[in-house]
């Protein structure tokens, strides 16, 4: 007779667990909602991944989530400015979205009332293993906002969903449809105060001739968990620009999974990761190419100092049909410490004969002569060393079509280096 024990829950499993049981009858839901809300914990009864897990090979979540901060009803975030002046602010705020303002061209809804009709249980987890952060979210999840954006429109001023917290747990849901030919950009911010376990999903569809913006600012503090999962397809003709910025979090995964999905499209991404003290942040993309004449390029640069750790993954398929696919991937590391690491794993699945696909890392240092050239000529070494980031970096926020973004992003890249430079 074989006998198979059941692994041990650690305390933080066995929190997420004891916290759904006292919060199941505050959640939104239908019974749809209900089913996949209920087989979320189960698989996190059976334990979160560990490096054995070849997707959290580099994030071992069940050791590096060693605490789950209880929800507190009485911390209440408040509402922030927006990034960029003049863009409409969507908050949700300590897990609640606060108001749904009228936007021309773009119907808005909260997430509590797809959660509570159940239009949205179809995009909640799905019984996948791997999917972590798609469990934790979808037990726990209130709120958020669903961005409806009509066919043809084109939105001049940005759009900003905001997750902000005061400590505890925030856990919300983002959607966007970009209807055919329209034109929109979308900013999503993701910050607070305090320990805290936060986790953000977003489905984004961009349809057939749509081009859309989407930029993720992620500025959580020392003490919080930040789980990020954000799920694209794109349309034929259709264009989707990603853009993030991580600059906090004690621990950040920030998973990226596009399907490009339509003839001639054609995706995007630039990325910023400024890691300090001792934070792991681990971004993990899976791009599938479906259909021919498509395109892609992703450009990361990453700046780690003191004893953070970082981690890039990037795998590119593409599928026996997507003849003519263009893609293209780089991550640069710039070290500033000794201490500090970063982990590249660029991969290419490459099923059709007939692309033109190659990937990149480097890892480096300042360089010792620029650094000397600079202060030969009257500038002191942190200044010096603060040009010469920002000159690392700059190509990644400048590639965005879009001069009051790229001001207000290096912005706060200015002030995270004079915190942390």
């Amino acid at each position: 007779m074989n006998l198979h024990a059941t692994p041990q829950m650690t305390a933080a499993e066995q929190a997420l667990v004891d916290t759904y049981g006292q919060l199941f009858s505050d959640l939104p839901g239908d019974t749809a909602v209900v089913v996949r809300r209920d087989e979320a914990v189960e698989a996190l009864k059976s334990g979160l991944p560990t490096r054995r897990v070849e997707a959290w090979h580099y994030t071992d979540l069940r050791r590096l989530l060693s605490a789950v901060p209880a929800f507190d009803p009485a911390l209440q975030a408040k509402e922030q400015p927006a990034l960029v002046s003049g863009a409409t602010v969507l908050p949700v705020l300590s897990g609640r979205a606060a108001s749904v303002p009228r936007v021309d061209g773009v119907a808005i809804q909260r997430v509590f009332d797809r959660l509570s009709d159940g239009s949205i249980a179809p995009q909640l987890f799905d019984g996948d293993a791997v999917d972590a952060i798609g469990a934790i979210n979808t037990a726990f999840v209130g709120d958020g906002y669903a961005l409806d954006i009509a066919e043809g429109a084109e939105i001049a001023k940005p759009i900003e969903v905001q997750n902000l917290h005061e400590g505890g747990q925030a856990h919300v849901r983002f959607a966007a449809r970009a209807g055919r030919n329209s034109r929109a950009t979308i900013v999503e911010r993701q910050t607070g105060a305090g320990e805290a376990l936060v986790s953000a999903v977003s489905h984004i569809t961009v349809e057939d001739g749509a081009d859309l913006t989407w930029i993720i600012l992620q500025e959580q503090p020392d003490e919080a968990t930040f789980l990020g999962q954000t799920n694209i397809e794109i349309g034929a003709d259709a264009k989707l620009t990603l853009f993030f910025m991580n600059a906090g979090g004690r621990l950040v995964r920030q998973e990226v999974k596009v399907a490009v999905a339509g003839e001639g499209s054609e995706f995007v991404l630039r990325g910023v990761n400024l890691l300090a003290g001792e934070t792991h942040c681990d971004v993990t993309m899976v791009l599938d190419h479906e259909a021919a004449n498509t395109v892609s390029t992703e450009v990361i640069r990453n700046v780690v100092t003191d004893k953070a750790k970082g981690v890039f993954q990037g795998q590119i398929r593409v599928a026996r049909d997507a003849q003519k696919t263009d893609a293209k991937m780089a991550c640069n590391t710039l070290l500033l410490t000794d201490e500090g690491e970063f982990s590249a794993k660029p991969e290419l699945e490459i099923f059709a004969d007939d692309v033109a696909c190659g990937h990149g890392a480097t890892v480096t240092e300042i360089d010792q002569g620029h650094l000397f050239y600079l202060m030969a000529r009257g500038i002191d070494e942190k200044t010096a060393r603060g040009l010469l980031v920002r000159a690392f970096l700059a190509e990644v926020i400048e590639d965005l079509d879009n001069e009051a973004l790229v001001e207000a992003l290096e912005e706060k890249l200015t002030a995270w280096f004079a915190t942390h430079g």
